[in-house]
């Protein structure tokens, strides 16, 4: 496949799981819950107009992070409402009015320059219910609603996000937070306002807390064929209610740029940090840290070539990082993130191995490495 691509390296997206992770979580929703998809991030390192156009006609809503990634998706042309969960600078609120995309606000200043504008976006209030990051607090609710007297209609939701629904186990603080929801959602009675939408469950929420789905889910990490958390993992053929299974979309790979044989007792790679204690054979592969490869894996990270996993030997370097292995040929196919044979490496156990999340390793990969569709 890689010299059929002329790529170095290369993102594969697997379309028949993402769209099973899709129908996996529409199934523990009411037809009336609209599905929205987050692919903020890059869509979380797998390609912000690839998973967008794939899935345009399978879900009701996207979320991105900043104006600037809808208003690229209004010029490829997608047509779901958007909505930006990040922060957006007022310069940006009359191209979001004019592009049809909804805003985020969750602070009085930004709240004051949309009520006063002719032509103002479309905005969803965020609530603080224990977060403690964004959002409104419950007892400023009678100056919100003093302040958008005169233009009501520009609130088209009111949202707030979770800090722990990832674990059957410990619902109270999940509950505490729907509870403050309740009580701020009945100050927007549908009657005043007409058509808005509530909201609060990302991906954990839909899976553990139905009390949570409302009119509209925001589906972000299990989208892409991730648990939100080990919890939920471990827990969901004994505690979910209604059990899914999620199937990771993406796999990354490279090629063998070079093979050699190192004399033992040689060090490799920057820093001299690995000393090799016997002859080994040795693949170059043409990736590194600027392609987002964590160099927290040095020494410790594994690939798979041929089916069998190969450690990483000495430094992640910038574009290349080296491994060890029996028989490899310039060319040969290598998994970074994948499967191949019986073996598989998935973001979960990259992330245990550097102290991080799958979030983070997947949302790290360089964006401009080509995204390819299969199946």
């Amino acid at each position: 496949m890689s010299s059929r691509l002329g790529l170095r390296t290369w993102i594969e997206i697997n379309k028949k799981n993402l769209f099973h992770n899709i129908d996996q979580f529409k199934s523990l929703l009411k037809k009336e819950t609209k599905f929205g998809a987050v692919i903020k991030s890059n869509a979380y390192g797998h390609g912000l107009y690839t998973i967008a156009n794939l899935v345009k006609d399978k879900v009701d809503w996207f979320f991105v992070d900043t104006f600037i990634e809808g208003l690229h998706l209004r010029e490829a042309g997608i047509k779901n409402p958007i909505l930006v969960l990040g922060y957006t600078l007022p310069i940006h609120f009359e191209a979001a009015a004019l592009n049809n995309v909804s805003l985020t606000i969750s602070q009085f200043e930004g709240l004051k320059h949309v009520v006063r504008m002719k032509n103002f976006p479309k905005i969803h209030l965020k609530f603080d219910t224990g977060m403690h990051r964004q959002g409104f607090y419950k007892e400023q609710l009678s100056s919100i609603t003093s302040c958008i007297a005169r233009v009501p209609s520009c609130i088209e939701g009111v949202y707030t996000h979770l800090a722990s629904a990832k674990d059957f186990n410990y619902p109270h603080y999940t509950d505490k937070q729907l509870r403050i929801f309740g009580q701020i959602t009945k100050e927007f009675s549908k009657e005043k306002y007409p058509g808005i939408l509530y909201h609060a469950a990302a991906s954990g929420g839909v899976i553990v807390s139905p009390e949570s789905h409302f009119d509209l889910v925001r589906v972000g990490m299990g989208l892409y064929g991730y648990y939100p958390s080990a919890e939920i993992k471990d827990q969901m053929m004994t505690l979910a209610p209604k059990k899914i299974t999620l199937r990771p979309i993406l796999s990354w790979k490279t090629l063998v740029s070079e093979v050699k044989s190192v004399e033992a007792g040689e060090p490799i790679g920057y820093d001299l940090t690995e000393y090799l204690p016997q002859k080994t054979n040795i693949a170059i592969l043409p990736i590194g840290y600027w392609h987002g490869y964590d160099r927290g894996l040095s020494s410790v990270g594994e690939v798979l070539v041929g089916g069998r996993r190969c450690r990483l030997l000495g430094r992640v370097s910038m574009d290349m990082i080296t491994v060890g292995v029996g028989r490899a040929r310039v060319g040969d196919e290598v998994v970074l993130l994948g499967s191949s044979g019986k073996e598989i490496i998935l973001a979960d156990e990259m992330a245990r191995k550097i102290g991080t999340t799958p979030y983070e390793v997947l949302t790290r990969i360089n964006p401009l490495i080509e995204r390819i569709v299969v199946q």
